[in-house]
């Protein structure tokens, strides 16, 4: 995107900009119509214990964690145990966002946002139908699929896909209310690895927010992804299985909001050879 001319703006309909020469306040994310101040997503696996996960998301920021269906306890009559991950989250101040991890098919994403949503879950689903086992790479054709059942439901729908503007299109066409696009292979903590498909995707689509999931490594990547533009950040990896989970969790917060507010300022032009800070104009002679 090209920087503007001077001062702060935004140039993402899809936000209320809220930032002044004055005031660090982030401007408001809002995802069928739902507004969320952090722009920061988190999840749950991988953590060393349920303690540390709850410490890592308030240390994060994060309004929303997603939670895979999968293992989540779905029977409704069985004696509360008090050890299911659902019990360390503030749900007071976090939202659940399902998610149907492990899913090869159209029609198993399907049944498992079903049974997420059928236990209270929530109707918010973050969609995937996983097409390669080892890459973890979605399979485009059941995703479109998937998204135009659920959001035809009247799930909110949140696939997760590859940087592919075509299939992001189609996926809007579908009904999705975000589209996910990998920045890398999930869990790969690479960081963003196409840059140029991103920024088409950035440039190309307004009608959604777009959210960068899967493959930031550190804070630097999800700084990246927010100078791109794009509305947010999701991820689990990076901050679970850094050495100290906390900590990073604190500078992914810190990262996405500064990357966010880069974005908005704008940032100088590129320039190949050097320009001095201090003009001779004006200077004693």
């Amino acid at each position: 995107m090209n920087p503007p001319a001077a001062g702060p703006r935004n140039t993402d309909p899809l936000t209320t900009n809220t930032l002044t020469t004055n005031t660090l306040t982030i401007d408001t994310l809002t995802i069928a119509g739902r507004p969320f101040h952090s722009r920061l997503f988190v999840g749950t696996g991988k953590y060393r214990s349920f303690q540390e996960m709850a410490r890592c998301h308030q240390a994060s920021g994060a309004e929303v964690v997603t939670v895979a269906v999968r293992r989540v306890n779905l029977d409704k009559s069985a004696v509360h145990s008090g050890d299911s991950l659902i019990d360390y989250i503030d749900r007071g101040k976090i939202m659940l966002l399902p998610n149907t991890a492990a899913c090869y098919t159209a029609e198993e994403a399907i049944r498992t946002a079903r049974l997420g949503r059928e236990v209270g879950l929530s109707n918010w689903v973050k969609l995937e139908v996983i097409g390669d086992e080892r890459t973890l790479f979605p399979d485009n054709q059941g995703l479109v699929e998937a998204t135009r059942v659920l959001a035809k439901e009247g799930f909110v729908v949140l696939p997760y896909t590859n940087d592919d503007l075509v299939n992001a299109r189609r996926l809007i066409d579908a009904g999705a209310a975000a589209v996910m696009p990998l920045g890398a292979p999930i869990g790969s903590g690479l960081g963003i690895q196409n840059l140029t498909n991103l920024r088409i995707m950035r440039e190309m689509i307004s009608e959604v927010p777009l959210i960068v999931d899967a493959g930031v490594g550190t804070a630097s990547d999800a700084a990246i992804a927010m100078e791109l533009g794009f509305d947010g950040v999701l991820m689990n990896t990076a901050i679970a299985e850094a050495e100290d989970s906390v900590t990073m969790a604190t500078a992914m917060n810190l990262a996405v909001q500064a990357g966010r507010h880069a974005f908005l300022a704008g940032r100088m032009p590129k320039k190949l050879y050097a320009s001095a800070s201090s003009p001779l104009a004006g200077v004693i002679r």
